[in-house]
């Protein structure tokens, strides 16, 4: 699970009146995080399905499941740990760096999201999928067409977002209860549920604040398209935790 919210979190509040310009800068955001998710897709299933790539990244454990290696743990907590050094490093952020991050922080998780191909059933995985799409779809679009200000959010969703990761590695390495995996699940969708709605609203008041310069709009596209990528990652990995079957 990650987390990065962006450069632009604190935009002014504006009228968010219908703009093509708008319209223009929200289907480059959702462009680019869609061709993420399909890379990300390649690269976990080369993961999942390449033997000798699996072997890298995955082994089996004593008990008959399926762990990490070393290399496959670095993976997986790589993503978290470059988003969060991400806001103390790049303190002068440029288009090519912040689309290097971008692409970056896809190819980590898409790694890391191999094991899902291993763990449940590929039609399990494409049922979550389109469950996902349709819920984060709405979402989205009500963040984009609400006149409720959903500024006053953030600061519940950051404190929920880090409670969030603290009780998801406690429970991985210390209780290791499928109960409190599930509670965690249904907790996590609501909260990125509510990131979704407000990352969106978010993206359109950073297009209005940048006021048309396109330096700014490059790095806006790169850091939306981040964060709204890693809503649906995170919210695709939390409802697989109830609707996938996993394999025998």
């Amino acid at each position: 699970m990650s987390d990065y919210k962006g450069q632009y979190s604190s935009a002014p509040t504006v009228d968010l009146a219908y703009d093509e310009g708008l319209r223009k800068f929200m289907l480059g955001v959702y462009n680019k995080m869609g061709l993420g998710l399909v890379v990300t897709g390649l690269l976990a299933a080369v993961v999942a399905f390449v033997p000798e790539v699996t072997a890298l990244f995955f082994q089996r454990t004593a008990t008959g499941g399926m762990g990490y290696t070393p290399l496959g743990m670095g993976v997986a907590f790589a993503p978290l740990v470059i988003l969060l050094g991400a806001g103390f490093v790049m303190r002068n952020p440029t288009t090519t760096s912040t689309a290097i991050l971008y692409w970056l922080i896809v190819g980590l998780i898409g790694l890391s999201m191999g094991v899902l191909g291993i763990v449940y059933t590929g039609q399990s995985i494409a049922t979550t999928f389109f469950v996902t799409a349709a819920a984060f779809g709405a979402l989205s679009l009500f963040g984009y067409t609400t006149k409720k200000d959903l500024s006053g959010m953030r600061t519940f969703l950051l404190m929920a977002t880090i409670g969030l990761i603290i009780a998801v590695l406690v429970n991985m390495f210390l209780i290791k209860s499928g109960i409190t995996q599930l509670v965690i699940s249904a907790i996590g969708v609501l909260i990125f549920a509510g990131w979704t709605a407000y990352d969106t609203q978010n993206l359109k008041r950073t297009y209005y604040a940048l006021g048309g310069n396109e330096a700014g709009m490059a790095m806006a596209t790169n850091y939306g398209a981040l964060s709204l990528y890693i809503d649906f990652i995170n919210m695709f990995q939390f409802l697989l935790a109830f609707m996938g079957v996993r394999r025998d």
